[in-house]
């Protein structure tokens, strides 16, 4: 069974608040949107807004799913992840245990720092797009081996 997680991309002024995970952490050292695990029961609606609420103490609103990506592992189907996009929040920005925080213009994303899929996404998500992906990796998501994104309306 996948594991179902969300990202959010938190918009303000031309900027995206951005996360540098930490080490100890399941893609630690990496760039990413905030975002993580839902829990048993729980809508992704729900768990992008307790991820970040956790993760940056933002209350988000009016997120607008943008897509769903889905990750193979090796042949293996391991992460379904629903990505969303506000600019409606409130809240004080604060680094967790997750990774430090800061906030990015549109056109200096770090996307050699970023896992390896998200320069085949992420532009389409700041453009305001909507999609769907599916990234097949090699084993321990090292190197992706096949991969397509497919616009989708609304």
């Amino acid at each position: 069974m996948a594991t179902l997680g969300t990202l959010c991309f938190i918009e303000k002024e031309g900027k995206y608040l951005m996360q540098l995970k930490d080490d100890k952490k399941f893609g630690g050292g990496r760039w990413n949107a905030p975002g993580g695990k839902t829990k048993e029961n729980e809508s992704v609606e729900q768990g992008v807004v307790r991820e970040i609420l956790e993760e940056t103490g933002l209350k988000i609103r009016n997120a607008k799913k943008r897509a769903v990506l889905n990750f193979f592992n090796g042949d293996e189907f391991a992460w379904a992840v629903h990505v969303f996009a506000t600019k409606d929040f409130e809240g004080k920005v604060k680094s967790s245990e997750e990774g430090e925080l800061k906030w990015m213009d549109k056109g200096s994303l770090p996307y050699a720092q970023m896992w390896e899929d998200d320069r085949h996404w992420v532009p389409l998500v700041t453009e305001g797009k909507n999609f769907e992906a599916n990234f097949h990796f090699k084993e321990n998501f090292k190197d992706i081996f096949k991969w397509s994104v497919k616009l989708v309306s609304a």
